[in-house]
């Protein structure tokens, strides 16, 4: 999703508004490189170092992690500019801006995917056996990737360094035409807001009363983390996005409504460097919620918490479905597998569970 100002070659903010815009961006801006930045690089680190055998979840955590850092080290960059004028060349402006949007839309594919992941290993568990492959994910990931890759094409030719009193900005969206901002607000709000987020709401709204009849503790806290990833994405993006509502909005009224369309022009470029900057703190807090959860698996300092957080994600995905036999059970009781998980031992539940995951049937 671009972060950039989506303003016409013919429209400039006010001197106070833009200098009171970039002074709010910029300490959420700075706040977010130095939390975020190190965060995520504690993430991947102990994921790489310290969990050989990852699960599906856990792999796509340290996919979200890279990119949340990908966004987080262009930072620098964005607050020197913003306090003062950018000195890198259209070239680089378009080249940052479009890795940026890449990134933007893995994480939130990566989101979904985490959160239809973890319905289908509560919900369907044994016929999700094909997903557990590593291949498979492997492909998925690959495609998520070009996927994202492939929807910021069109920042490229609309991304642009804009000239004010001499300095340079990279700032702005230029579109030729009507149509093509309509085309791209709406590919970036539908793609990259509105379908994952209703898949995310689908998703968590069917598994809600599941979580907390969950018989494994460890995987109800996974599943909860998940869901607070979820649930801040949401928060950070909806700015963002209600800024681009706006805009369709405008691009609606056309000349029909000129007093209406001008102040809602007004409303959404007053919220635009608010909402860009909330957009980063997305790639910021998902380190912190993941320190938060660790806690509780804290047992010494050698064996930190989130090192521990991280196995216990891995020990119950990717089947943490199959252990999840008492949902199972109730709807197969006429199979032998299914009841011998039921009534086993939590000792031989782990013997079960490979047999039950080779013979899903």
């Amino acid at each position: 999703m671009n972060l950039s100002l989506e303003l016409s070659s013919t429209e400039e903010m006010a001197p106070e508004e833009f200098k009171g815009g970039t002074a709010v961006a910029c300490v959420i801006l700075g706040l977010s490189f130095l939390v975020g930045a190190p965060g995520n690089l504690l993430v991947i680190w102990t994921i790489l170092r310290h969990v050989k055998k990852r699960s599906h979840t856990v792999v796509l955590i340290l996919h979200l992690a890279v990119a949340d850092l990908l966004v987080l080290i262009t930072l620098p960059l964005w607050i020197y500019s913003l306090a003062n004028y950018w000195v890198f060349g259209e070239a680089w402006c378009k080249a940052i801006v479009f890795v940026i949007n890449a990134c933007m839309y893995s994480s939130v594919f990566l989101i979904t995917l985490m959160s239809v992941e973890r319905f289908l290993a509560v919900r369907y568990p044994f016929a999700s056996a094909g997903w557990k492959q590593k291949k498979a994910l492997n492909k998925v990931l690959l495609a998520l990737w070009t996927a994202a890759f492939l929807f910021s094409i069109p920042i490229i030719p609309t991304q642009v360094v804009d000239k004010d009193s001499d300095e340079e900005h990279c700032l702005y969206r230029l579109y030729t035409s009507v149509t093509q901002e309509l085309v791209c607000v709406l590919l970036e709000t539908l793609v990259g807001y509105v379908i994952p987020l209703t898949i995310l709401v689908v998703c968590y709204g069917c598994l809600c009363s599941r979580i907390t009849q969950m018989t494994f503790k460890s995987k109800r806290k996974s599943t909860v983390l998940i869901a607070s990833v979820v649930v801040v994405f949401a928060i950070c993006w909806t700015p963002h996005h209600i800024g681009n509502i706006l805009s369709l909005i405008i691009l609606a009224m056309g000349g029909n409504f000129p007093d209406a369309a001008t102040n809602l022009e007004d409303a959404r470029t007053t919220m635009t460097f608010i909402a860009g900057a909330m957009a980063f703190i997305s790639s910021t807090i998902n380190p912190i919620l993941y320190m938060f959860a660790a806690r509780s698996f804290r047992s010494s300092l050698r064996d930190t918490g989130i090192q521990k957080l991280f196995r216990h994600i891995s020990s119950t995905s990717p089947g943490e479905g199959n252990r999840e036999l008492s949902f199972v059970s109730k709807r197969h009781s006429n199979q032998t597998n299914s009841s011998q998980c039921v009534s086993a031992s939590k000792d031989q539940m782990d013997i079960l569970v490979n047999m039950c995951e080779n013979h899903p049937s």
